[in-house]
C-alpha cells in the first residue's frame, strides 16, 4: 500500500538537490529541530524506490537515537534492526538494515564492510566521527564500499583537529551540498521557536589550587583557567547563584505551565552526576519541582529519556545525555549548568529546544535558555541571538552588537585544563539581576499580533507519495519475508499494536520461551532444541530468521511442547 509524506519546502528542495547530485557523498547541514530525520528517511524510501531494493545503515551517536531511529523508519515502512552484531550471521531477509553507533562502527570496521557494499549508508551528526581519530578511520574504512553516504548535521564544524570522512572541505571549512540554518527555519515559521538567552551575572569568591584566594565578576577579565574557575563557583549548589537562577527558570517554567502549554518541561543540563543529583534535589526540595535525572552513567539512562518525553514532569537534569537528535518537543526552558563552554557544546544544547510544536494559540513558542554571563556563552547566545532577531524584525544586517567578542573564543573552552580540581574549593557565588536589555529586548516589541502564526507549515507543506517497499524474498524455508499469512501462526494477541522491531524483539522473546519448555519437559538441552526448531523451519540462527520464520518456529515449538506435556502423561 503506498504511503504519503508531508515535507517542508526545504526538505523537498533538498531531497531534489539529493536526487539529482552524481556524487557519492551528500552533506545536509540543517537546523535542530527542522526535520532532518524525515528528510533522510523519505530520500532513503525514494532512493530504494529509484535504484531497487538497498540495504539501508544507519549510523547514529548513541544507543538511545539507534531505537529513535528505527521507530522513526517504522512510520516510513522501513524495517531497521538495532541490536545487530556480527555474531549474527547475515540479515533476515524482511530487514531494510541495521542502526549502528559510531562507537560500534570503530570497534569492529571490518565486519561491516560486507553489510555495507552497495548499500544506502546515512550518518547522523557526521562530526562526531571526529571525536576520536578511530572512530574517522573505522567510519572510512567500514563504508568506502557503499553505494551511497548521506550526512546530516545540526551543527556546523571545522577540520581544526581531525578531517572528518566523506566531508568535502574549502579552506579547513566543511562544504555542504545543503545548509538550512536557524534564521531560515524562523523566517519560514512554524518550524522552530525563537530562543531567549537569560544572562544572569554574579560576585564569586573562590580559592585556586595554589591557595591563592580571588573574587570577581563576570565582567572582570581573566585567564582562561580563572575564568573556567570562576564558571565553576558560580555553578556549585552550595552558593546562591545557582540556586536563584534556578529559581527564575522554573518561576518562566511555571508561567507557561499555566499560561500556554501545561505539559512545558525544563532541562538543566550539568557539570556531572554528582551535580546532576544534587540539582534535583534542589529543584524538589527548594522548589517543588519533580525532576527526572539522566546521566551517562545509567542504563536506563534512554528509557528515562524516553519517559520524560511522553510525560508530564517538569524537569530533567543530564549529563551529556540530552544530545543532538534526542527529540523532545515539550522542552521550553533550559538551564545551562555546565562548565563545558564550546560552541558546539552550546548549539547541542540550544537544539534542545527549539522543536516547535502545533499548539492552538502558542503563536512562536518563545523557549528561554538561562546562562551564566560568561563571555564566551554570552558571545555564542548573541550570534543565535542576532539571527532571531534578524528572522522575527527584518532588522538591518549591521545591527551594532552589545556584547564584546573574545579575541580567540576556541581558545577559552575547557579542554585540555590541567588544574588540580581536588584543590580548587569554590567559596561564595551571589547572583547579580538579569541582563534584561540584552535578553528581553524583542519581548516589548513583538506582540501577539507581530507574532501571528504567518506562513505555516500546515499551509505550504507538500504531500509526497511514497511506493510501497519491494523487498526480496528470504530464499529460504519457511516462507517469505514480512508476516505469516497462516492466522494461527500470526499471534495477533502477541504482536497488535508493534512496530516491526518490536514485534521482531517479541517473537525472538517467545521462541526463548518455548525452547526453555520444551527443554524442561523433554530433558533436552537447550542447544539440542535450538538446533531441531532451526532444522524443522529452515535456518541457521534464530538472528537470521524473518518474522513469519520465527512465527513458524514458535507454533513448531508449541506443538511439540504439547505432544511432549501428553506423552508424559501417558507415561
Amino acid at each position: 500500500m503506498s504511503r504519503s509524506v508531508k515535507l517542508r519546502p526545504w526538505q523537498k528542495r533538498a531531497i531534489e538537490q539529493y536526487l539529482a547530485s552524481p556524487y557519492p557523498d551528500f552533506l545536509a547541514v540543517a537546523t535542530p529541530g527542522a526535520g532532518k530525520t524525515t528528510f533522510a528517511l523519505t530520500a532513503m524510501r525514494l532512493e530504494q524506490a529509484r535504484s531497487g531494493w538497498r540495504r539501508l545503515l544507519v549510523v547514529v551517536p548513541t544507543q538511545h537515537l539507534k531505537a529513535q531511529w528505527a521507530k522513526a523508519a517504522a512510520r516510513f515502512d522501513l524495517h531497521i534492526e538495532t541490536d545487530w552484531a556480527a555474531s549474527h550471521g547475515v540479515l533476515p531477509a524482511d530487514l531494510d538494515g541495521v542502526a549502528l553507533t559510531y562507537q560500534q562502527v570503530a570497534a569492529n570496521p571490518g565486519a561491516l564492510v560486507e553489510l555495507a557494499r552497495d548499500a544506502l549508508v546515512v550518518f547522523d551528526e557526521l562530526h562526531h566521527a571526529a571525536n576520536e581519530r578511530a572512530w574517522g578511520e573505522g567510519v572510512r574504512a567500514a563504508f568506502e564500499g557503499a553505494f551511497r553516504r548521506l550526512a546530516l548535521s545540526g551543527t556546523p564544524f571545522r577540520s581544526d583537529t581531525s578531517a572528518i570522512p566523506f566531508v568535502r572541505y574549502r579552506l579547513e571549512e566543511a562544504e555542504a551540498d545543503f545548509e538550512y540554518g536557524y534564521a531560515d527555519a524562523l523566517a519560514d515559521r512554524r518550524v522552530v521557536r525563537p530562543v531567549y538567552f537569560p544572562r544572569v551575572g554574579g560576585q564569586m569568591e573562590w580559592s585556586a589550587p595554589d591557595g591563592t584566594l580571588y573574587e570577581a565578576t563576570f565582567e572582570d577579565p581573566l585567564t582562561r583557567a580563572l575564568a573556567n574557575q570562576r564558571l565553576r563557583t558560580a555553578l556549585s549548589v552550595q552558593g546562591e547563584w545557582l540556586p536563584a537562577v534556578l529559581s527564575q527558570a522554573n518561576r518562566e517554567l511555571m508561567n507557561l505551565r499555566a499560561k500556554a502549554q501545561p505539559d512545558a518541561g525544563g532541562l538543566v543540563i550539568a557539570m556531572d552526576v554528582e551535580h546532576a543529583r544534587a540539582i534535583a534535589a534542589l529543584l524538589r526540595d527548594r522548589l517543588g519541582s519533580q525532576a527526572v535525572v539522566a546521566t551517562s552513567d545509567d542504563p536506563d539512562a534512554s528509557a528515562r529519556i524516553a519517559r520524560f518525553a511522553g510525560a508530564t514532569t517538569a524537569w530533567m537534569v543530564a549529563v551529556r545525555m540530552v544530545s543532538e537528535g534526542v527529540d523532545i518537543p515539550r522542552l521550553r526552558v533550559g538551564v545551562f549548568a555546565t562548565n563545558t563552554t564550546t560552541e558546539l557544546f552550546f548549539r547541542q544544547a540550544v537544539g534542545r529546544l527549539v522543536r516547535w510544536q502545533p499548539i492552538a494559540g502558542a503563536g512562536r513558542q518563545k523557549a528561554f535558555l538561562f546562562i551564566p554571563d560568561d563571555i564566551r556563552l554570552r558571545s555564542f547566545a548573541h550570534q543565535l541571538a542576532d539571527q532571531r532577531r534578524h528572522s522575527l524584525r527584518k532588522r538591518r544586517e549591521d545591527v551594532d552588537s552589545p556584547f564584546d567578542a573574545p579575541a580567540d573564543p576556541a581558545a577559552l573552552d575547557t579542554f585540555g585544563e590541567t588544574e588540580q580540581l581536588s584543590l580548587f574549593e569554590a567559596l561564595s557565588a551571589t547572583p547579580i539581576e538579569v541582563e534584561e536589555e540584552s535578553v528581553f529586548d524583542d519581548h516589548g516589541d513583538l506582540d501577539d499580533a507581530d507574532e501571528g502564526d504567518g506562513v505555516g507549515y500546515d499551509d505550504t507543506a507538500l504531500e509526497l507519495t511514497l511506493t510501497p517497499v519491494l523487498r526480496p524474498s528470504s530464499g529460504a524455508k519457511g516462507g517469505s519475508a514480512g508476516f505469516a499469512a497462516d492466522p494461527a501462526q500470526a499471534l495477533p494477541h502477541e504482536l497488535a499494536g508493534l512496530d516491526p522491531r518490536q514485534a521482531r524483539n517479541r517473537l525472538r522473546d517467545l521462541n526463548a520461551a518455548v525452547v526453555a519448555q520444551v527443554a524442561l519437559v523433554s530433558g533436552q538441552t537447550h542447544a539440542q532444541v535450538n538446533a531441531e526448531l532451526n532444522r524443522r523451519v529452515g535456518i541457521r540462527k534464530v538472528t537470521e530468521a524473518t518474522m513469519a520464520q520465527l512465527q513458524k518456529r514458535f507454533t513448531v515449538g508449541r506443538t511439540w511442547l504439547d505432544q511432549d506435556r501428553r506423552g508424559m502423561v501417558r507415561r
